[in-house]
């Protein structure tokens, strides 16, 4: 029986950097991970591999719309499919990699197999029980299943499946406008499929800013994938190589029916907790099936931990990482400190999309009052250049104190723009401190200035 001061279960982002970051404390740390590969459903499956077929669709893009304009001439590349997957595969292989190459460095323990808590302060990988003083579950989620619709990852997918299809489907339905449907949508869209997104509620992307819903969808559609709203999926019906998607219409009842090569289920995740013995522990559990924890990311049970996806909160990768660095401060005798206020959101399609803190609709349904300031990328002249004015960067602060209580941009690397926003807000900045910020010109940058200039007398460039 080998003992340690913390077993972590699950190597995805939450568990690799929480048994990381337990080691650099000084804790004698294992995880348990049953893939082959380290990393979880992030860097093997979901994350890192949508990703790079997302650059690699991007690009054609810009060769086939974008080129010749700048003097690029000769004929668009072709797409190779086989050498694309090849090309994601190797993106999964130098993560994955890079992880065990850290766990070597740190003298991390990689258990390999399934783990479960038969009790506090033990854990089962197979036959082989292990002692530990503390335990994380970072098991992570999986897709939520939809009543009618049975997954065979061949012809009705997950987004699993979905990244190692045969081929590009000539059409491709995807059930559920949420983040998974419309990245992966829009790869396929681009890569010559036409897309349907079939879509329950009235609007895409559920919690987002309206504003940044109407302006993202209207700029999908114009890339070429469909939409059909307020359509409840009754059932899909699947060959071999074809499937036919049943809906019906919310507004009046009516029935209709998508034929589809592919069909993408992608209405949303669950945590993944199944086998680890938690029902005979007496974990206490929330009514959304998740762990319940307290504020130190301790359950029910002494000892036991959990963190990520299997919590409540955002299923992000960056959150979890957040709470496993955390809950490795709480367990080495320190305080670990998440703050879920400035967790960003990001959504990679082209543009992209992000997000942070509250929305207009959060503020106004508190009763608080703010002010908005808004700047549109057409007129930034970096983006103009780049064929990237699409969109805008939207600032909310509070109307009394300007302080910044949250922002939502669509256009040009706003995934990476966010981040500036995330570390004003984390400092309690106003809107006028961003303002007073020199940024460089040209850069995209600089409409994220421009929106918290109009929180105040106004943009300069607008």
């Amino acid at each position: 029986m080998s003992s340690y001061d913390v077993i972590v279960i699950g190597a995805g982002p939450g568990g690799y950097v929480a048994a990381i970051r337990c080691a650099q404390l000084g804790l004698k740390t294992a995880v348990v991970e049953g893939r082959e590969t380290l990393g979880g459903t992030c860097l093997n499956v979901g994350c890192i591999p949508s990703k790079a077929l997302l650059h690699a669709s991007h690009m054609l893009h810009e060769a086939e719309h974008n080129f010749a304009e700048m003097g690029l001439k000769g004929k668009s590349p072709s797409v190779d499919w086989k050498q694309m997957l090849t090309y994601k595969q190797s993106t999964i292989d130098t993560n994955t990699k890079g992880i065990e190459f850290l766990f070597k460095k740190n003298k991390i323990d990689w258990l390999k197999g399934w783990g479960s808590v038969p009790e506090a302060g033990k854990v089962k990988v197979g036959e082989e029980v292990h002692e530990a003083k503390s335990i994380i579950i970072a098991s992570g989620s999986e897709p939520s299943a939809l009543p009618g619709v049975e997954v065979d990852e061949k012809v009705v997918v997950t987004s699993t499946g979905a990244l190692t299809l045969n081929k590009v489907p000539k059409k491709l339905v995807v059930i559920g406008a949420g983040v998974i449907g419309l990245e992966l949508g829009s790869v396929y869209a681009r890569l010559g499929a036409e897309v349907t997104v079939v879509e329950f509620l009235d609007a895409i992307t559920p919690g987002m800013d309206p504003e940044v819903q109407k302006t993202f969808q209207r700029t999908l559609k114009k890339q070429g994938m469909k939409f059909v709203m307020g359509a409840a999926v009754q059932k899909t019906e699947a060959t071999k190589t074809k499937a036919k998607v049943h809906y019906k219409l919310r507004k009046d009842d009516s029935e209709h029916v998508l034929d589809a090569d592919t069909v993408l289920v992608a209405t949303g995740r669950k945590p993944y907790v199944e086998g680890l013995g938690l029902e005979a522990l007496n974990v206490e559990m929330t009514k959304r099936g998740q762990i319940a924890v307290n504020g130190t990311w301790q359950t029910s049970v002494p000892g036991v931990y959990a963190i990520g996806d299997v919590i409540e909160g955002p299923m992000l990768a960056h959150k979890a990482e957040d709470e496993g660095m955390a809950v490795a401060e709480v367990i080495a005798g320190k305080h670990g400190h998440v703050n879920y206020g400035v967790i960003p959101g990001v959504i990679y399609t082209a543009p992209e999309v992000g997000s942070v803190g509250e929305t207009e609709a959060t503020l106004k349904e508190a009763g608080r009052a703010y002010k908005v300031g808004k700047f549109g990328f057409m007129g930034n002249a970096r983006a103009k250049a780049n064929f990237a004015g699409e969109g805008f960067v939207k600032i909310l602060a509070d109307k009394e104190t300007d302080r910044i209580l949250g922002a939502h941009i669509i256009g040009p690397a706003a995934g990476e723009l966010i981040h500036e926003i995330c570390v004003a807000m984390e400092f309690g900045a106003s809107a006028q401190d961003l303002a007073l910020t020199c940024h460089a010109h040209p850069t995209y940058s600089e409409a994220v200035r421009e929106a918290a200039l109009a929180c105040g007398d106004g943009p300069i460039h607008m």
